[in-house]
C-alpha cells in the first residue's frame, strides 16, 4: 500500500512569508532544549521535527497545521489538540485502551474488561512492527507530537498515560462516536464473569432522553446546483466537543480540512481539494452473536462445531484499578474465546460470543488513505481495503460526482437465519463466509436525479426513485428502516433546484417535524371523540386548539413545540416498552396501538409538568431548550441559574434534521443539549474548493480562553462562518503563528 499523492501539492508559499515572524521563537525554543538540564535525547528530536511544522491559528483559534512531510503535519495537528483539550485526548485513550479504571477505580473495569477482550498491546506492537514504513512514519509523528507537548508543558499532568508508544494509535483507528464494541453490554459481561456478585447501580435514563444515534449527509450534483458545482453536506449528530476541527497540509500533497476525533491523526469528516466524505452511522448489521454449546470434558472446556468438539481457548486479562485508597489493585479474568470470538455474557444455557471487525492495521490505513484520495476512483481503491464496519458514506468531489457507499466491512452469511438475534454457533451453516465484495451492497453513483442523502435511515430511499432496491440484498444490509428524518430529508431535496451553499444550509435547518405532523392529528381526533360531558373536554381544551394551529415547525416563540416535545417524550416514556416487546416502531404504536386513553393522559401530564416548571402549559420553546457550557469537564453539570442560550431545533426523534438532544438534568427545570448537530459544514466544489462551517460551542476546551464558547450563538441560528482553507483566506484572520513548543 502506498500514499495517494495530491495532483496539486499544497505550496511551500504559503507558510514561507511567516518564517521572519518564527524564527525569534524558533531560537528561543532551540536555546531553552539546548540548556534544559537532563533533557533526554528524544527531546532535541521531537524539538529538530517541531522545526519541520507550522501552527496557524486563526481567529476562531481551529488550527492549520503545515509540515514538510505527512509525518510532520501528524505531529503538529496531535500537538495542536492537546493544546486546545489534552484531557479529551488521554481520555479517548484511555477508553480503546482498556485503562479507564486505573484512574476512575473499580466501577470502570468492566468497561476495560471488554476492550482487553479485543485489544491486546501485545499484538498492537506487533502490527505497528509489520506496518509499512509510510504508517510507521505517521504513528511514530502522532507519538512524537503528544510526547513534546507533554514535555513543554510540566503543568498539565496526564492521569495515567505519561509517556505515548506509536503503537496506540492502532487502538483507536476508527472514528465514530460509537464503535461496534458497544454491542456488548457491560452489566451482561460482568454477570457472567463476575465474581463477587455486585451490581450495576444507578437510576434508570427515561428512554426520551436517549436521543436517537445518527448523522446527515446530503451531496448535490452539479445539475441541481446555481452554479454547477457538486455540494456536500456534512452533519455529524455526536455528542459535544467529541471532535476538533482543523486543517492539516504537507509539502508531500496533504491538505484535509474536517472533524477529527480527539486523539487520532486523520480528518474523520470533511474534505480536501477534490473531494468530501460525510460518515453517518449504518444500520448495517456487522455485528452478530453465536450461541455456542459447552461440553465439560476432562476438566477441559469444548464447544459443539458441526460433528466435532474444538477446544474452547481461555487467556487471563489482568485489569489494573486504582482502589479506594489511591493505591492500585489488579483483578484477573480467565476470558474464553471460541473461532467467533469471546465469549460476553450467557442466554439460555448457551454462552453467546460475539463477532465483530478487528482490523485495526487496516483501518487506520484506510481512515488516513481516504483523506488524500482526489477522486471517486481513488476513494474507492482505499475503499478495498474493507476496514470500514460502522458507516455509511455520502461523497462529492470537483469533477461533479457525487456517490453513497454502504460500509465496506460487510460478512457474507446465509440469509435464511436472523442474525439480529444469536445464532447456532454449533451449526457451521450460520458462519461468515467471507466479506462482500463492494459492489454488492447497496450503492449510488450519480443518480439521474442529482442528489443523495442518509439520515441512519436504510440506503433504500437515499436517491429517491433511484434508490437501491430492498429486494436485491439480504435482510443484513439494514436494520435500521425508514426514520423522520428521512422523509423530512427526502421533502426538503426532491423538488429543489439552483442550491447554493446558503439555500442548502437552510435546508438543512428547514424547521418541518414530521414525526409530529403524523402523531398530533391523531391525538387532536382523539380528542374530537370524547363525549362532551367527558372532563378532559375543558381541562385540554387551550392545549388541542393550540397544537389543532400549529404548522409543525420549531422555532424560539413556538409554544406548540414546547407543548409537542412535552407530550411526545411523556408519551414515548409510557409505551415504548411495549411497542418494542409487538416488535413495533415506537411511532406507529404512538400513532396506533397504545390507544386515545394513553395519548390523552400523556398530554395532561405533559401540560401538568409544563405549569410545574414554568408556570403555564403555553411556554416558547426558547425558554425551555438551552445551550449552555460551564466548564471544560467531560461530562457538564447545568444550572438554569447560569447563562444560557435558547435553541429553536429539536431532537431529531421528531424528525429536525438540525439536532439538539436536550433533557432536564438533576436540578433544572430547562432542557440543556448534549449532543445533535456539532461540527457541521457545507462544502462546494468549484474550480477552488470553499465551504463554511460551525462547531458547537468553541474550539478550545480551556474555560479560560476566548475560543471555549465563541461560537455558541451562531451554533444555535445555524450561521455557519467562512472555512479559511486557502492561504489567501487567512490572510487578516491570524491570531498566531507558531511552531510546536516554542
Amino acid at each position: 500500500m502506498h500514499t495517494h499523492t495530491s495532483k496539486n501539492p499544497c505550496p511551500r508559499a504559503r507558510h514561507q512569508h511567516l518564517s521572519r515572524l518564527l524564527l525569534t521563537a524558533a531560537l528561543l525554543a532551540l536555546s531553552l532544549v539546548a540548556t534544559a538540564q537532563g533533557a533526554p535525547p528524544e527531546q532535541a528530536r521531537w524539538q529538530r521535527q517541531a522545526q519541520a511544522v507550522t501552527i496557524t491559528r486563526d481567529d476562531w483559534g481551529i488550527a492549520h497545521v503545515h509540515g514538510k512531510t505527512d509525518a510532520d503535519a501528524v505531529f503538529g495537528m496531535a500537538y495542536a489538540q492537546a493544546e486546545d483539550d489534552f484531557n479529551r485526548v488521554e481520555t479517548n485513550y484511555l477508553n480503546a485502551l482498556g485503562r479507564l479504571a486505573e484512574t476512575e477505580g473499580e466501577s470502570a473495569v468492566w468497561q476495560d474488561l471488554r476492550q482487553k477482550l479485543f485489544i491486546d498491546p501485545v499484538e498492537l506492537q506487533a502490527l505497528y512492527a509489520k506496518s509499512p514504513a509510510w504508517l510507521q512514519a505517521l504513528m511514530n509523528g502522532w507519538a512524537d507530537g503528544l510526547n513534546y507537548y507533554l514535555a513543554t508543558h510540566p503543568d498539565v499532568h496526564p492521569r495515567v498515560i505519561k509517556h505515548f508508544e506509536p503503537w496506540m494509535a492502532l487502538s483507536f483507528s476508527e472514528g465514530s462516536i460509537g464503535g461496534d464494541i458497544e454491542r456488548v453490554s457491560l452489566e451482561q459481561l460482568a454477570a457472567f464473569y463476575g465474581t463477587d456478585g455486585k451490581k450495576f447501580a444507578g437510576v434508570a435514563t427515561p428512554a426520551s432522553w436517549v436521543e436517537p444515534t445518527g448523522s446527515n449527509g446530503f451531496a448535490i450534483a452539479p445539475k441541481l446546483s446555481a452554479d454547477g458545482h457538486a455540494l456536500l453536506w456534512i452533519n455529524p449528530h455526536t455528542s459535544f466537543f467529541f471532535r476538533s476541527e482543523l486543517q492539516m497540509s504537507s509539502d508531500a500533497g496533504l491538505d484535509a480540512y474536517g472533524a477529527v476525533t480527539w486523539g487520532q491523526f486523520f480528518i474523520y469528516q470533511g474534505f480536501n481539494r477534490h473531494i468530501g466524505w460525510m460518515h453517518t452511522s449504518t444500520g448495517l448489521d456487522a455485528v452478530d452473536e453465536f450461541a455456542e454449546t459447552i461440553v465439560h470434558k476432562g476438566g477441559k472446556l469444548f464447544y459443539r462445531y458441526g460433528k466435532e468438539l474444538r477446544p474452547v481457548t481461555t487467556r487471563t486479562i489482568r485489569v489494573p484499578y486504582r482502589a479506594k485508597d489511591g493505591s492500585m489493585a489488579v483483578r484477573s479474568f480467565d476470558a474464553h474465546f471460541t473461532h467467533h470470538g469471546p465469549i460476553v455474557r450467557a442466554a439460555d444455557g448457551k454462552w453467546i460470543a460475539i463477532a465483530l471487525m478487528n482490523k485495526p492495521l487496516e483501518a487506520l490505513e484506510q481512515s488516513w488513505l481516504r483523506t488524500k484520495a482526489s477522486d471517486y476512483a481513488s476513494y474507492m481503491k482505499v475503499a478495498e481495503l474493507k476496514a470500514n464496519s460502522s458507516n455509511n458514506t455520502i461523497f462529492a468531489d470537483d469533477k461533479g460526482e457525487i456517490a453513497y457507499m454502504h460500509p465496506q466491512f460487510i460478512p457474507k452469511r446465509d440469509n435464511r437465519f436472523d442474525y439480529t438475534k444469536p445464532v447456532d454457533g454449533s451449526d457451521p451453516a450460520t458462519d461468515w463466509k467471507g466479506l462482500h465484495a463492494l459492489d454488492e451492497a447497496p450503492h449510488l453513483l450519480n443518480p439521474p436525479n442529482g442528489w443523495i442523502m442518509n439520515t441512519n435511515n436504510w440506503p433504500y430511499s437515499a436517491a429517491g426513485k433511484f434508490s437501491p432496491r430492498k429486494e436485491d440484498y439480504p435482510r443484513y444490509m439494514d436494520t435500521f428502516g425508514e426514520n423522520p428524518r428521512g422523509i423530512h430529508a427526502t421533502r426538503v431535496l426532491e423538488h429543489a433546484r439552483d442550491f447554493s451553499k446558503a439555500s442548502l444550509i437552510s435546508a438543512a435547518f428547514d424547521s418541518y417535524l414530521p414525526a409530529f405532523s403524523r402523531l398530533i392529528p391523531v391525538l387532536v381526533h382523539d380528542y374530537d371523540m370524547l363525549p362532551g360531558n367527558d372532563p378532559l373536554k375543558p381541562r385540554l381544551a387551550g392545549q388541542i386548539a393550540l397544537l389543532r394551529g400549529w404548522d409543525y415547525r420549531w422555532g424560539i416563540a413556538s409554544m406548540p413545540t414546547s407543548l409537542a416535545v412535552f407530550w411526545g417524550d411523556t408519551l414515548w416514556d409510557r409505551v415504548h416498552a411495549e411497542a418494542e416487546s409487538e416488535d413495533q416502531s415506537v411511532y406507529d404504536y404512538m400513532a396506533g396501538d397504545a390507544g386515545a386513553k394513553a395519548r390523552l393522559d400523556a398530554l395532561v401530564e405533559a401540560s401538568d409538568r409544563l405549569e410545574k416548571d414554568f408556570g403555564s402549559w403555553g411556554v416558547p420553546w426558547g425558554e425551555i431548550n438551552r445551550y449552555q457550557r460551564n466548564d471544560g469537564a467531560i461530562v457538564q453539570k447545568f444550572d438554569d441559574a447560569k447563562p444560557s442560550i435558547p435553541v429553536p431545533f429539536v431532537s431529531s426523534r421528531w424528525g429536525s434534521l438540525a439536532s439538539f438532544g436536550a433533557h432536564r438534568w438533576p436540578g433544572t427545570k430547562r432542557y440543556y443539549g448534549t449532543s445533535g448537530n456539532s461540527f457541521i459544514a457545507v462544502v462546494e466544489f468549484g474550480p477552488k474548493v470553499s465551504a463554511r462551517a460551525i462547531t458547537a460551542g468553541g474550539e478550545s476546551g480551556h474555560p479560560d480562553s476566548k475560543h471555549f464558547n465563541d461560537e455558541a450563538e451562531r451554533y444555535t441560528t445555524g450561521n455557519l462562518r467562512t472555512v479559511y482553507f486557502w492561504p489567501e483566506q487567512l490572510e487578516g484572520h491570524t491570531e498566531r503563528t507558531y511552531h510546536p513548543g516554542s
